[in-house]
């Protein structure tokens, strides 16, 4: 019988949990939960005799898989994979998922949520301006791009989109017009949303240069991955220009200086939050247990984020 293991620092919600049971058991496999672990032996003991690995922002690194001598794949809930080492994941011959899609609607509500704060002036009690009418800028788009694009049109913005991976004739008959590049998109669009991940050609690429090209009263929001931020340019650019905000829910790791010099101007939320609804964190988890299922009873490899 195989064994399934929800490895999971910040667990899911209960009834996330039941309906992976009732798949992983469904399908004859036992299931096994590793819920609020505080030190890392304690995963190294529970993967052991794991044929499959669940988990959230939980990392999966060498030293996890050298332990998990009978891991066949990891799927990690949600669409971010860079806390599992994938050259490792490979090198074990295991398979890494992640489960795409099934957070997008959350992020996308989230970006509207902080847009909605910033261009309120933080609910000061002083006058603000509306998004109607504003010229939103999305990077990337993917499945929680495409979502903040249909929600923008509900609030009459007008929307551009630059994808390297995606067609222009694709975001154009979404009604959303494409621009030829990341440079363009920063330089047409007065808010301009991240949703492209950390990978070695996009780390630190949303740079001075980029941000200080952004139209008058400026407002930059980033759901994606920290690491994809020039957090020195960050810095420059909000004391060069007052009329620039940044919102975000990945903290910089220069966060108290952003907060001391920038507040009114420059919000972080605790922890990355963009996918904390009950609906996203039951969605990601019924879809991992499923694709385990999947792969290990019918060797589908659809979603498959490593080679």
């Amino acid at each position: 019988m195989a064994k399934v293991l929800v490895a999971t620092e910040k667990p899911f919600a209960a009834v996330a949990v039941k309906g992976i049971r009732e798949v992983i058991e469904g399908a004859g496999m036992e299931l096994a939960l590793l819920e609020k672990y505080t030190d890392k032996a304690q995963l190294l003991e529970a993967v052991k005799d794991a044929d499959a690995l669940i988990i959230r922002s939980d990392k999966v690194d060498n030293e996890v898989l050298d332990a998990a001598k009978q891991l066949k794949i990891v799927v990690r809930a949600g669409a971010g994979y860079d806390n599992v080492d994938l050259a490792a994941a490979t090198a074990h011959q295991v398979v890494v998922m992640n489960t795409p899609g099934q957070n997008s609607n959350a992020v996308a509500e989230l970006v509207f949520g902080l847009l909605v704060f910033a261009v309120r002036n933080f609910y000061n009690g002083t006058s603000g301006i509306e998004l109607k009418g504003k010229k939103l800028g999305i990077l990337a788009y993917g499945n929680v791009g495409r979502n903040v694009a249909r929600i923008a049109k509900g609030f009459g913005m007008e929307v551009c989109a630059y994808d390297a991976f995606c067609p222009a004739s694709v975001i154009e008959a979404d009604g959303v017009k494409a621009v030829a590049s990341t440079a363009d998109l920063f330089k047409e669009c007065q808010i301009v949303s991240l949703h492209i991940p950390a990978t070695p050609e996009t780390k630190g690429s949303i740079n001075h240069e980029l941000m200080s090209s952004m139209p008058k009263n400026a407002i930059l929001v980033n759901t994606a991955r920290k690491e994809v931020m020039d957090e020195a340019g960050l810095a420059q650019i909000l004391a060069e220009r007052p009329d620039f905000k940044y919102l975000t829910d990945v903290m910089p790791a220069i966060h108290p200086e952003l907060a001391e010099k920038f507040g009114g101007r420059y919000f972080s939320t605790p922890k990355k939050m963009g996918a904390q609804t009950a609906e996203a964190n039951i969605n990601a988890g019924i879809a991992a247990a499923k694709q385990i299922v999947d792969y290990l009873v019918n060797g589908n490899e659809r979603f498959r984020v490593n080679k």
